[in-house]
């Protein structure tokens, strides 16, 4: 059963998609808009139908939850990655977090676009590594962080939260090349 709210020029419509494991209700919502011109009873007629619509898109499980990446992607080390991966890679990834979290985290899942990815991997490329003011974090390190992130997005998609890895489209800077010392005869 829906719950509709007119706010403004506009409609809230609200709609219970059951309950969670914790038995928490979990309620979905959405906003229309009718288009201007639109007399009182064609408005009434619209409102109804995108009520059915979006009550059905619940029901079906085709409406995207506004889960922030931080939050997906800890229920992903546990309900994953802490099961299906070595602990050595769990645990390598667990050191990766904080700047991705720093960086994503705060956003919603379905909300991240490839240039909010290709801005993070420019600023981890810029970023000085541990209290080495020196030296900046590798190109692998780098690489690293973006595997991880298109990993967990992969995960999203696989979940149905998702349609499109925001990461595939973003471009690794190419490494800086170092002179190497090559020993003489000499030495």
């Amino acid at each position: 059963m829906a719950t509709i709210t007119k706010r403004g020029n506009s409609y809230r419509i609200k709609v219970s998609c059951g309950y969670d494991i914790h038995g928490k209700q979990v309620i979905q919502s959405k906003t229309w808009k009718p288009a201007d011109g639109m007399s009182a009873k064609q408005i009434e007629k619209e409102l109804q139908r995108q009520v059915v619509l979006f009550e059905e898109e619940c029901m079906h499980g085709n409406v995207v939850a506004t889960v922030k990446f931080e939050e997906f992607a800890r229920q992903w080390f546990k309900d994953y990655a802490e099961k299906k991966l070595k602990t050595q890679t769990v645990r390598g990834y667990h050191y990766l977090e904080p700047r991705i979290y720093k960086a994503l985290g705060h956003l919603r899942l379905d909300k991240i676009t490839p240039r909010h990815v290709q801005k993070f991997v420019n600023e981890l490329c810029e970023m000085k590594c541990g209290n080495n003011s020196e030296k900046k974090l590798s190109a692998k390190t780098v690489k690293l962080h973006l595997s991880l992130v298109s990993t967990i997005f992969d995960y999203a998609i696989k979940m149905q939260m998702i349609k499109d890895n925001p990461c595939k489209n973003v471009t690794l800077p190419s490494p800086e090349k170092r002179e190497r010392n090559i020993y003489t005869v000499e030495e």
